[in-house]
């Protein structure tokens, strides 16, 4: 697009790539090396089974009309996250 000398507006660019690069660099180094992703999902699991778990009658059919309308996600084989 050509900014003739009457235009009231100027072209302004930022390339964030680099930026970018540097955060998810930074990101990964905090983490470190001994970080394990599926460790952790795997830990995430675990709580939300406990959570879960144990639920008396009326906290079940709470549970159940919550995953119904989405609100919680479906848990058990096959479930996939949004």
């Amino acid at each position: 697009m050509s900014q003739g000398s009457d235009s009231a507006h100027a072209v302004f660019e930022i390339d964030l790539t680099l930026d970018e690069t540097r955060r998810r660099a930074a990101v990964m180094a905090a983490l470190g090396e001994e970080w394990d992703p599926l460790a952790v999902m795997r830990g995430e699991e675990e709580a939300y089974d406990l959570l879960y778990s144990g639920l008396d009658e009326e906290q079940q059919k709470t549970y159940d009309m919550l995953v119904a309308a989405g609100v919680l996600p479906r848990r058990g084989p096959g479930r996939a996250a949004d």
